[in-house]
């Protein structure tokens, strides 16, 4: 075989849809939430279900709602009958896997033309309970995720000497942020500085508005091959590069602060993108993150700041809309959180930069962006790499 006949296809995202998500979705069963997700993806791409070759679904544990295996009764709604149709789940990255399996399909000629989704109606469950694992399983030390989380940061503010006002910067960041989101759960309006700080600690030091809502949404894409780019009425978001990487819970040496599994990640991303300085060759970022503090951890486990520097990108500003490197411009996983989903958001928001069309919380003049997620406990990742051009070869 030749090396060009060998060589991976360029894929792209030409259809994104969302959801407006919010606490609870009583008007729409999961199929309709789904469904309403893959049908404006459709629309920005202007194709119909037909178009579709096949189609790769995620979302977070099926116990979060108590419905087993929904992808088995979600084809109809998707338009899948008699098409591919793939389940994927690694935990809260589920979103950006299930977005990395999907142009895997497309990269290696499997498809041409894919449908990804992912999605999480929390009203129909309890997710703080649900990771609340009872005795064997887990010690009787924490509730809910920021109850496993918030040692680690603990251990960050110790390691780097970080003030204990950092957390409440990233919040009322965010939350502003998502104010020029029309899809973003939370929209608080009269949302200040000193509301964050004076709200309640709930697993020290991480307080209520510091913290992820509990959301009902969906996210869907459409990836394609370059003729089908071509055809596009939209202009498309092209991958430079994607990666997926996991570590065990717990191990001798794991690092919780900065897990060895992101930054793997992140360097195979940088890699097939050649990006040689993320912090200067990237414009924005779209970071999972559902506490506060983990924007400032995750700005050095992939590679923008100096280990103990990230705080202060926060402090200074950097991380800002109109700073040096804007991250979650969206209003990221604090202003909405379909937990299945989340990660998927952080994808398409990447692709949305890059292709201009993010509305309010555009970055002015985003050619590259990066789209990150998470799960577990911090132990599976998955991002990818966005440009306005397609990849060099």
């Amino acid at each position: 075989m030749s090396k060009a006949a060998s060589a991976k296809e360029c894929v792209a995202v030409v259809g994104i849809g969302q959801t407006k998500h919010v606490a609870s979705r009583r008007d729409v069963s999961i199929a309709g939430l789904v469904r309403e997700a893959a049908q404006r993806a459709l629309e920005d791409a202007q194709l119909t279900w037909a178009d579709i070759d096949a189609v790769v679904i995620g979302k977070a544990p099926d116990f979060f709602e108590g419905l087993m295996m929904p992808e088995l009764y979600l084809a109809d709604a998707l338009g899948a009958v008699g098409k591919p149709m793939l389940r994927v789940h690694t935990a809260g990255s589920v979103g950006g896997s299930t977005a990395l399996v999907a142009s895997n399909l497309v990269a290696s000629r499997v498809h041409r033309t894919v449908l990804t989704l992912a999605f999480e109606k929390q009203s129909e469950s309890n997710a703080m309970w649900g990771l609340s694992l009872p005795i064997p399983f887990q010690q009787p030390l924490l509730a809910g995720a920021g109850g496993f989380f918030a040692p680690h940061v603990r251990a960050y503010m110790r390691r780097t000497g970080a003030p204990d006002t950092v957390g409440s910067l990233v919040a009322y960041k965010d939350r502003r942020n998502a104010l020029k989101n029309p899809y973003a759960h939370l929209h608080e309006h009269d949302i200040t500085l000193e509301k964050v700080q004076a709200s309640p600690m709930l697993w020290d030091p991480i307080r209520y508005s510091e913290t992820c809502p509990s959301s009902d949404g969906a996210c869907a894409m459409i990836l394609t091959d370059r003729a089908g780019a071509a055809r596009s009425p939209q202009p498309p978001a092209w991958m430079h590069g994607g990666a997926m990487r996991s570590e065990p819970t717990m191990f001798a040496g794991k690092d919780f602060v900065s897990p060895q599994a992101g930054k793997d990640c992140a360097a195979d991303v940088y890699r097939q993108a050649q990006i040689a300085d993320p912090r200067r060759e990237i414009d924005a970022v779209e970071m999972y993150v559902p506490f506060s503090w983990y924007e400032p951890m995750w700005l050095e486990n992939l590679g923008f700041a100096a280990e103990g520097e990230g705080w202060k990108l926060t402090e200074s500003g950097v991380t800002e809309l109109d700073g040096d490197l804007p991250v979650n411009p969206s209003g990221g996983v604090l202003s909405t959180n379909p937990i299945g989903a989340s990660g998927m958001i952080r994808f398409a928001e990447a692709a949305l930069q890059v292709r201009g069309q993010a509305g309010e919380h555009q970055v002015e003049g985003a050619r590259k962006a990066l789209g990150h997620a998470y799960g577990g406990g911090a132990q599976f990742f998955s991002m990818w790499l966005v440009g306005a051009e397609p990849p060099t070869t």
